[in-house]
């Protein structure tokens, strides 16, 4: 007699899709009823999904203001699948189930892995606690900070409310505000603690909850891990170079520095520096800037923060192999090495295919908005990468979109987040079982 369990035989990676899709669907409900809505008319199942899926996708790409569309209900929905997206629902099962006592089993184990892009299952329950510990540590710092501006902008109630959604949106590089009118973070351009707080927040956020902890337990640089090291030095590079990318090319713009004084473009520029890492805030009008700052933008939305953090993207680790993969071949070495260390072969080609697999995903789906859409092609093709990189930013298309846009959108942003995961850890799963029984001779072929 069969098992009627055995029939089910899910994957973690298909568990964590599936409890992703589960919650998502359970987040469009919610939102969908009237009592989310400040008007106390539903906002559209269709409407409700594509906030919801943003939400959990932690995107920040939306039909409907937040602020003043939702009323406090909807508001601490959204607030909720964020923290929730941001984190992993598995980490958050994981609480639950330490807090009754019981038992993690290995299976639960091996979706957490999945979820927190481990190599082994080794340590994965003291990650996830650790990881608890860490984002309510950071996020409560931030809402402090937060609330020095905030409470003075507001008053004490809605400012500390304000704190805590602004600080948990932007840990998780969620990218949703409640300042209203889609400004994001517009009106608080010169304020200089709630940049560096959002922005200290996103950094944080889109390092990778192994880097923290590698950071907390190691403290010195020269006990890091390599994945630690090479995070650390992508990111600094990439902040440091949109930095001076956007001063350059928005320093004269009149819809963006021009008319700020050099302080508060230093200020603009680094926050939209950082923004890309996935976050979605943005301090200056997107639909302002240069065609050249918003393609730059779309090469920094589509590399995103890094693994197994709460940005998307192909991330950080996954480009610098890539690149260190072609300067090894320029240079004629067969292995990528990198702060003495050799990267596996294995990494290297997944590194490439994920790379591959998500540009052919944000091309096609380039395409097909470019036919449903009425709008530029810069701009669509600015969506597209928002919404894979799970950033939130917009040219102001997304409350333009169609139905079949924001059904392309919403698969996008959950291709994204979910995508390069299962793509990884289905090819290191099958590795060893893809084993060719027959090995062709060898030939050559032109390239280049």
């Amino acid at each position: 007699m069969v098992n009627r369990t055995d029939k089910i035989n899910l994957t973690p990676a298909q568990v964590l899709a599936l409890g992703f899709m589960i919650l998502i669907i359970s987040g469009g409900i919610l939102l969908n009823l009237p009592i989310s809505s400040k008007d106390g008319n539903s906002v559209g199942f269709l409407n409700a999904l594509f906030t919801a899926t943003s939400a959990v996708c932690v995107t920040g790409l939306v039909v409907v203001d937040t602020a003043t569309h939702w009323t406090l209900f909807g508001q601490i929905i959204i607030i909720i699948l964020i923290q929730i997206g941001g984190l992993g629902f598995m980490a958050l099962t994981t609480l639950f189930a330490l807090i009754v006592g019981k038992k993690i089993t290995l299976r639960e184990r091996l979706v957490m892995q999945e979820a927190l892009n481990q190599f082994s299952i080794e340590g994965v329950v003291r990650l996830t606690k650790n990881l608890l510990i860490v984002t309510l540590l950071i996020e409560g710092m931030g809402a402090l900070l937060l609330s020095t501006r905030f409470v003075y902008y507001y008053g004490p109630v809605k400012g500390i409310y304000y704190s805590v959604f602004h600080s948990i949106s932007a840990f998780c590089n969620a990218g949703f505000d409640l300042v209203g009118g889609f400004r994001s973070l517009t009106p608080f351009f010169n304020d200089v603690v709630i940049n560096i707080v959002i922005m200290s927040l996103i950094v944080v956020g889109g390092l990778g909850f192994t880097v923290l902890v590698n950071i907390a337990t190691k403290r010195q640089f020269d006990k890091f891990s390599l994945h630690t090291k090479l995070v650390i030095y992508v990111t600094g590079f990439f902040i440091a170079l949109g930095f001076i990318v956007f001063m350059l090319l928005e320093y004269s713009n009149p819809g963006t520095l021009r008319g700020m004084p050099f302080q508060e473009k230093v200020l603009a520029s680094l926050f939209q520096s950082v923004t890309p890492r996935t976050a979605g805030f943005n301090t200056i009008p997107i639909d302002n800037l240069t065609n050249a700052s918003k393609f730059f933008t779309i090469i920094l939305m589509f590399i995103g923060g890094s693994p197994a953090s709460t940005a998307g993207g192909i991330k950080t680790v996954t480009f610098a192999v890539v690149i260190l993969s072609v300067w090894a071949n320029i240079k004629g070495r067969e292995d990528v090495e990198i702060f003495q260390k050799r990267v596996k072969r294995q990494i290297v080609s997944r590194a490439l295919v994920v790379t591959v697999l998500a540009l052919l995903l944000v091309i096609v789906v380039t395409m097909i908005l470019s036919i449903t859409e009425k709008a530029e092609f810069l701009n669509i093709l600015f969506e597209v990468a928002s919404a894979f990189g799970t950033v939130g930013l917009s040219a102001g298309i997304t409350t333009e979109l169609s139905t079949a846009g924001k059904i392309i959108i919403m698969i996008t942003m959950f291709s994204g987040r979910v995508g390069p995961l299962t793509i990884v850890t289905a090819l290191a799963k099958r590795q060893a079982k893809n084993k060719a029984p027959i090995k062709y001779p060898e030939d050559r072929v032109i390239v280049g």
